[in-house]
């Protein structure tokens, strides 16, 4: 991994519109970061459910395929 300190310097060197870049694209990594663990949180919280659904002997011959 990098050193945050000399990504800091990289990052203050570069003209403002290309900050403006870095911003941005690091807003867009937050964002999807956030998804990504919504999306876990919803299929881990879905699960208890979902196994009660599909866990039963009526299922059993599907969990070869």
């Amino acid at each position: 991994m990098s050193d945050p300190q000399t990504l800091l310097q990289q990052i203050t060197a570069l003209p403002p519109d290309r900050v403006a870049e870095i911003e941005d694209f690091v807003a867009f990594i937050t964002t999807r970061e956030q998804a990504r663990a919504l999306t876990r949180a919803a299929a881990a919280a879905s699960a208890p459910t979902f196994a009660a659904i599909w866990d039963n002997p009526e299922d059993d011959a599907y969990n070869d395929l």
